[in-house]
């Protein structure tokens, strides 16, 4: 059975101005039976933004059970020593809970001048780390880091011939976005070649899906629309084929290819001036998806912990 994760609100890309309602957002995700709650992560972008790794330390104090992801850190932007110790902090603070998911970036090229790291080695930066962080998070190497903690498991994101080749050498799960089922399908095929190369088992398939469910189509695109001008500074038309926007029974549809297509975890990210309201409702569609008899909960086997 497909899992599925949900994205808590770090990022205010309407410029509201009324918060973050991350601890919120992650104790009713939890409640209402999402498998995992993730975070995306960016120095500067089109929108505010918090911090990631404090807003997962947040949700890790507030929920029990479900997993804690980056989606994905932008771990060549930092210095890797510091991020090891960041991520062996949540580890323990959530009981071993984190999903390391990591990209290169580079949508924004500010962030990487005011962390003063060169737009153009954020691929090779980002290899780097991903070598050394195992003995960094074991406390081993030169220079210890104590306490030491487990590596979580890793999803490499992307969707380019670099990123499926770093997903093959070092990753758990591949975790593009903006991608359709036939596409992923495609190039899961050519992951798995890639993996056996380095005498690894393929990567599982993760998705990350944009979404808004809304009563009315009009309104539901006009927060997509929105959504995406704020966060990313892009049209909806640009990646409106790949974006679970409309009713409940509109991203329901757009949702269950993906599931039959393998997709072993879906992490949903709300759009809208609600983030709450809309991570209930993407709950309610999850919940359709895996119920007994659905053809969506029939297509996989994954193992899941919540929405039983």
């Amino acid at each position: 059975m497909t899992a599925w994760g949900v994205l808590l609100p770090t990022f205010d890309p309407l410029r509201t101005g009324a918060g973050f309602p991350v601890t919120e957002a992650a104790r009713l995700a939890e409640a209402a039976g999402f498998d995992s709650v993730w975070v995306g992560d960016h120095l500067a972008c089109p929108a505010p933004v918090l911090d990631a790794t404090v807003c997962l330390g947040a949700a890790a104090a507030v929920t029990e059970h479900v997993r804690l992801g980056f989606s994905v850190m932008l771990l060549g932007l930092r210095q890797a020593a510091w991020a090891a110790k960041q991520i062996a902090t949540l580890q323990h603070l959530s009981a071993g809970r984190l999903a390391l998911g990591v990209g290169v970036g580079g949508e924004f090229p500010q962030e990487y001048a005011a962390a003063g790291v060169p737009l153009k080695r954020r691929g090779a930066r980002l290899d780097e780390a991903l070598a050394r962080l195992p003995e960094l998070l074991q406390g081993g190497g030169e220079h210890r880091l104590e306490p030491p903690a487990p590596m979580p498991p890793l999803l490499v994101g992307g969707r380019s011939d670099r990123a499926l080749a770093r997903a093959a050498r070092f990753a758990d799960a591949w975790l593009p976005m903006w991608i359709s089922p036939q596409t992923l399908s495609q190039r899961s095929e050519r992951l798995a070649e890639l993996a056996d190369a380095h005498g690894r088992p393929a990567p599982r398939l993760s998705l990350l899906v944009l979404a808004h469910v809304g009563d009315q189509a009009r309104s539901a695109r006009e927060q997509a629309r929105a959504h995406l001008h704020g966060q990313y500074g892009i049209a909806l038309e640009q990646v409106e084929r790949w974006t679970a926007v409309g009713t409940a029974e509109v991203v329901a549809g757009f949702l269950e290819p993906y599931t039959r297509a393998g997709v072993e975890e879906i992490l949903l990210l709300p759009m809208g001036a609600a983030p709450l309201e809309q991570i209930a409702r993407l709950a309610a569609v999850a919940q359709t998806l895996r119920s007994p008899g659905h053809p969506a909960a029939e297509a996989s086997s994954a193992p899941s912990g919540g929405m039983q």
